[in-house]
């Protein structure tokens, strides 16, 4: 298939490059540029025509998805809708980026994802299991390596989205996005390097009740161990907006 180029220019340094990205796509679609049915660029052209990291491009399209303006199909890539727009639900970059918008974020995660964690213990596959495992792999070898493990957090709450074996519990953490794991969101850099393994210890061995709960097919163990999980992100973001505003 011929390569598509939309002649975009690379985004400038910003706070928010997946919105800037987001913003950009979906001006190209309702302009009627990228008309119903075209084939975005691929992963590899938005990257270098927007100067964006893979993870960037990942998270714009996931966002369009959601917002209901493009598909995708396995192996091949993302398509404009017929009727693009017709998403159900929206987080806009603004509605998720200050302190006191995560908390709302998180209050919203709180009244899904503990249920999510209750259906993944009930219905999970050996694959699901697995996927888990992997998801829980990966964020020891990033905390290992110095970094933050944001995305690897993310990957582990969508194999237990996944888990549950309903698609829309997953399309609600696509809306979400990268506003799931708001230390990033915020660009939140630990004081020091003891601290940062602290608090990524903490939320691993938090991880790891959610999962061991769910390997145990226990769904009240999986409710409670998610949102113990989620409870105590929102007090730390509590007490850091109320330090912010002393």
């Amino acid at each position: 298939m011929m390569r598509r180029d939309i002649g975009m220019p690379p985004l400038r340094p910003a706070a928010n490059l997946t919105g800037a990205l987001v913003h950009r796509l979906a001006e190209e679609i309702r302009s009627g540029r990228l008309s119903p049915g075209a084939r975005l660029p691929t992963e590899q052209d938005l990257m270098r025509e927007a100067g964006v990291s893979r993870t960037v491009v990942r998270e714009a399209v996931a966002a369009l998805r959601a917002e209901g303006l493009v598909f995708t199909r396995q192996g091949v890539g993302a398509f404009v809708t017929e009727r693009p727009g017709e998403g159900i639900f929206r987080l806009t970059p603004s509605e998720a980026e200050g302190l006191q918008q995560v908390i709302q974020v998180l209050e919203l995660r709180l009244a899904l994802e503990v249920e999510a964690a209750g259906l993944a213990a009930e219905r999970r596959s050996p694959a699901a299991l697995a996927l888990i495992g992997e998801a829980e792999a990966v964020f020891d070898a990033a905390v290992a390596a110095g970094g933050d493990a944001a995305e690897a957090d993310f990957a582990l709450h969508r194999a237990i989205f996944m888990a549950t074996g309903n698609p829309h519990f997953l399309r609600f953490l696509e809306v979400l996005g990268r506003h799931a794991i708001p230390r990033r969101a915020l660009g939140l850099v630990e004081r020091s390097e003891a601290e940062r393994k602290q608090y990524l210890a903490q939320v691993r061995g938090e991880h790891r009740l959610v999962a061991q709960a769910i390997e145990a097919s226990d769904p009240e163990a999986a409710r409670a161990a998610m949102r113990q999980h989620l409870e105590a992100a929102r007090e730390r973001y509590r007490r850091l907006a109320a330090q912010a505003a002393a």
